[in-house]
């Protein structure tokens, strides 16, 4: 019998290894290979064809030597684009600092807003007053209260630095707004994950952090992506406040020459910047929903 068995496994292992597509297999794999290059050759052509008319359109308009000499000067781009990459160095720390601190900082407003029971009612109603009115409140107004109205009130110890009082700033807006989204996060896992926590022996605080916030983090992990991705964009405000960032070195060179390309070359740097974040969210979201379509752990 054990003889058999093997044979059957052996003549099985073979089978595998010899297998050969049928015809029609092979032909349903040649259409789709053939509708790919299609879509990829039509979809090629269509954006081809509407990059040139939209460069026509450009090009041709009447104020377009004018706009070409205030906003796409080679000369100032070059003198413009050394500045703007130092000025980034201090947009890049102030994403990197703020995006820390606004993490901590939503996380426990997010904890805060989910606590359960009567005693902790003022917590909430603090939490959710924090949420609505930085949520409410725009950022530049924002920025400008803290940045400009804090130095005015001259309190002893409180630093004037822009840079600190713009990250400050910053860190207030966002939390709000990250704070949402872990509460969303916290409120999507189901209370059966909470009581098989309990039922195991651990207590709320235990089941909170090893039960439902990693499964709450681990679902919020793409619109979490998408708010560091803007709030890279707005530490460029800061400059608001006389910060040398890389928004506040094209508006020197602005201001001196009257030309505006060096805010093209600080947009371009920008974007530059935004794409692989963006790329690498969109990648993210993919593999989660890829994950969820199979069965598998969020």
């Amino acid at each position: 019998m054990t003889v058999h068995k093997e044979e059957l496994g052996s003549g099985a292992h073979e089978g595998a290894d010899d297998y050969v597509p049928s015809p029609r297999r092979l032909d349903r794999e040649r259409y789709k290979r053939a509708r790919a290059r299609r879509a990829t050759a039509i979809g090629a052509l269509s954006t081809l064809v509407t990059a040139v008319v939209l460069y026509l359109v450009v090009v041709n308009a009447p104020g377009w030597p004018r706009t070409k000499e205030t906003f796409f000067d080679r000369g100032y781009a070059r003198e413009a684009f050394p500045k703007v990459l130092e000025g980034l160095w201090l947009n890049v720390r102030l994403l990197l600092i703020c995006g820390a601190a606004v993490l901590v900082l939503g996380m426990l407003i997010a904890v805060a807003r989910t606590l359960r029971g009567p005693v902790f009612f003022p917590l909430r109603f603090l939490a959710a007053a924090y949420t609505d009115f930085f949520r409410g409140l725009p950022l530049i107004i924002n920025l400008m209260i803290v940045v400009l109205g804090v130095p005015a009130l001259r309190l002893q110890g409180v630093s004037v630095d822009p840079v600190l009082l713009g990250g400050t700033a910053l860190t207030l807006t966002y939390s709000a707004y990250v704070a949402e989204v872990f509460r969303a996060g916290i409120e999507s896992v189901h209370p059966s994950q909470r009581a098989a926590a309990r039922s195991l022996g651990l207590n709320n605080r235990q089941a909170l952090r090893y039960v439902v916030l990693p499964q709450a983090v681990r679902r919020q992990v793409p619109p979490l992506l998408n708010d560091l991705v803007s709030l890279q964009k707005d530490t460029g405000l800061v400059s608001i406040g006389g910060a040398v960032d890389a928004v506040r070195a094209a508006d020197i060179i602005v201001g001196r020459s009257l030309n505006y390309t060096p805010y093209i070359v600080a947009g371009l740097v920008f974007v530059a910047l935004t794409i692989p974040m963006t790329r690498f969210t969109d990648w993210v979201t993919a593999r989660m929903d890829r994950r969820q379509a199979h069965g598998g752990a969020v």
